[in-house]
């Protein structure tokens, strides 16, 4: 089986995003015609929106050539979803995505989102956001009422099809890729054990060889991507083991160019190369086990670990000063909710508003349009999408586009006190009087 990312054009001509169902339907008698059959849909991008239509990128599950069937790619469409009919207003629950591998100005590095998540958590009662956003290789610096949620998870959640329940701990699994070179491996072991007495984490370590095989590109828009080659073999190591642990780590190798390393570090505006297949292996074992997971790169060799840095962008630091870049994802895992009935736990009924970077629009950001979400969209947070948010038919007051992520906590606020954003502004119209 390979993991992989298709470019997809949608004539706005043949549809609209106004709808989550006519975007489902889409799929159903048009879309899934443009794809290998059978195949299995991760996740659904619109990077980019003209006169003409929409282009868009797929990350997909395909069956090996020679057409062995696979229990793996039997799903529920990732477009399937669920209206809300009620909006819970006992807590204040703000979602923050900062989209992997967009090249986001902000939290589109290493971990460098974490004190945006700080910023919105002290402004919400409960935060849900995505590992993405918090990790830092040996840093993770959540706070105690947010949530760490993978990206699929997420958005099946935001869809209405899964609630999240929080937990006290999980049972953690972590595999890892044998390395030539020893080192590694037993780094990946005491960094675990670092995790076990300094959290108290319950996790055991698995030595996987030659079971991964991935390789890092980017896509036509500029997204990280990427291959995953016989990925199977992955699923079936996560099979044979799905009902002792309750949580995934991976440490896996990720092929790349020594020369697109060192350029990561060397240049401000980089996409970084791993988020891409991170982004296709957490949402594949997420997806198919319906279990947490997340993931941190394991260097390949000394030499490309010894890579000399000198200073660097601060938002990519942490990788600099870090072996396994493994501690931010145990420390997410840890407590990480576990996925339960869409009407269990923490449900979309509870979604109080989504933050997000100007310009992405996926899965979520329509979700919250047919649920009249309130979207606060922040215009700082560059990156590489190319949509116009305020196209898309939000009602009057459901979409802010603010400068920062401190004019995004003024909204939230506003939302939570019942108060219209714009009224304690100046100067202020005057009150309309209909005929």
């Amino acid at each position: 089986m390979k993991i992989y990312n298709q470019d997809v054009f949608i004539p706005k001509k043949e549809l609209s995003l106004e709808s989550l169902g006519g975007l489902q339907q889409y799929y159903e008698t048009k879309l899934q015609a443009q794809l290998p059959q059978p195949h299995r849909v991760l996740r659904f991008v619109v990077t980019q929106t003209d006169e003409s239509g929409y282009y868009c990128e797929l990350d997909i599950i395909v069956q090996d050539e020679d057409g062995t069937p696979s229990p793996y790619l039997q799903a529920e469409s990732i477009f399937s979803h669920s209206l809300r009919t009620v909006e819970n207003t006992g807590k204040f629950t703000a979602v923050l995505i900062i989209p992997t591998g967009v090249g986001a100005e902000i939290g589109g590095h290493c971990g460098d989102g974490n004190v945006v998540a700080r910023l919105m958590a002290a402004a919400s009662d409960r935060l849900i956001t995505h590992p993405n956003v918090v990790n830092a290789s040996d840093v993770n610096e959540m706070t105690e009422n947010a949530l760490y949620v993978e990206g699929s998870i997420l958005t099946r959640f935001m869809m209405g099809k899964v609630g999240l329940q929080p937990v006290r701990a999980n049972r953690m699994l972590m595999l890892m890729d044998k390395n030539d070179d020893k080192f590694f491996n037993d780094e990946v072991v005491n960094a675990v054990s670092t995790a076990r007495i300094t959290l108290g984490i319950d996790c055991e370590v698995y030595q996987m060889e030659d079971i991964t095989d991935t390789e890092s590109k980017y896509s036509k828009s500029g997204r990280a991507v990427g291959e995953v080659r016989q990925a199977e073999r992955l699923f079936e190591v996560v099979a044979r083991r799905q009902d002792q642990y309750d949580v995934f780590a991976l440490s896996t190798i990720i092929k790349m160019p020594h020369e697109l390393h060192e350029r990561y570090y060397q240049e401000d505006d980089i996409v970084n190369p791993f988020g891409g297949i991170e982004a296709m292996l957490t949402h594949s074992l997420a997806e198919i086990f319906r279990k947490p997971a997340a993931h941190s790169p394991m260097m390949p060799s000394r030499e490309e670990d010894n890579i000399e840095t000198g200073i660097i962008d601060p938002r990519k630091a942490p990788e600099s000063a870090s072996v396994t870049y493994l501690h931010c994802i145990l420390k997410g895992l840890h407590r990480a909710p576990r996925i339960v009935e869409a009407d269990k736990g923490i449900t979309l009924d509870d979604v109080s508003c989504l933050v997000i970077p100007d310009g992405c629009v996926g899965l979520p950001t329509l979700a919250c349009l047919a649920n009249d979400i309130p979207v606060i969209a922040v215009k700082e947070n560059k990156n590489r999408m190319k949509n116009s948010l305020q196209a898309l038919p939000f009602k009057p007051g459901k979409l802010f586009v603010v400068e920062n992520y401190w004019e995004a906590v003024g909204v939230m606020k506003s939302l939570q006190a019942g108060v219209k954003p714009d009224v304690v502004r100046r100067p202020i119209k005057y009150t309309t009087v209909l005929d």
